[in-house]
């Protein structure tokens, strides 16, 4: 299972007849903040869900934190094509058996797209090596996402920038590894600029970091987040089988070679590879 083309779509090579989306929320926020209950009254997640329900390729369910399992049990990663994970509050309460769940479905083929300060969050720091750190500051100001690689699958219908009125600055460094593709760089009012749309692949996985999503503005409630989402959505989407034996080494016994080999081992030698 190689990866892709650079900016190129699994989808486009093999018809999608749906795709098996789950959001994830921790769902704090909603649950102690007055005003973030009232600007998502069914959650972030359910926001989310909302925007992309339009989307008849896109079949959505959502789970939280305060579920077993912290909402993702092996049978629903499982049945997971697409993982969306949002997170802040609650990094640390998170399992870390939950955790090695998401990176092995990661790993064998799921998507996973992360929003905003789930660049903190267990699993994004599990798969990406590093830190994930950067500089903020939450004072509500202008955000511009520009569109830096416009025939990204990912950009697909956006101008060339679009504007958030208010928003929670993230400011660079910000301490990932290299990206195999930047599609999106913000700059804030305060001056700041930031890589606020970038993608990776882990084995079989293709994961996209988006930076907007502060919980006390109506981000995702906007036309062109849910649709960087939606596109994400599909971009991310691996519809082969899983790659069940990703993490399985596997000795290759010289009569088993391709091509005919002699050994030259000495005797008693234990040989590598594990």
């Amino acid at each position: 299972m190689p990866p892709l083309a650079k900016g190129s779509s699994h989808a486009s090579a093999i018809k999608v007849m749906s795709i098996r989306t789950l959001i994830w929320n921790e769902n704090v926020h909603e649950r102690t903040n007055p005003i973030v209950g009232e600007l998502y009254p069914s959650g972030i997640h359910g926001a989310i869900a909302a925007g992309l329900s339009a989307d008849k390729d896109i079949v959505v369910a959502t789970a939280t934190l305060d579920e077993p399992e912290d909402g993702v049990s092996a049978e629903r990663l499982a049945a997971t094509e697409v993982l969306i994970w949002w997170a802040h509050k609650a990094h640390d309460e998170v399992s870390d058996a939950a955790v090695e769940r998401i990176a092995r479905r990661v790993h064998e083929g799921m998507g996973l797209i992360c929003l905003h300060s789930a660049h903190f969050s267990k699993i994004f720091r599990r798969l990406m090596g590093t830190p994930c750190a950067l500089k903020w500051r939450e004072v509500g100001e202008k955000e511009r996402l520009w569109v830096i690689n416009p025939t990204h699958p990912i950009a697909q219908g956006l101008a060339a920038y679009f504007e958030l009125e208010h928003e929670e600055m993230y400011g660079e460094p910000f301490s990932v590894p290299e990206p195999a593709e930047t599609v999106f760089v913000s700059w804030f009012k305060g001056g700041e600029v930031f890589r606020s749309g970038l993608t990776y692949q882990r084995g079989g996985g293709r994961i996209f970091y988006f930076r907007p999503g502060h919980e006390t503005y109506p981000t995702y409630y906007d036309a062109n987040v849910l649709r960087v989402i939606r596109n994400a959505v599909h971009w991310a989407h691996n519809p082969s089988p899983a790659w069940s034996a990703v993490a399985v080494g596997t000795n290759v016994p010289a009569e088993q070679a391709p091509e005919p080999l002699t050994s030259t081992r000495s005797d008693g030698e234990a040989g590598g590879g594990r």
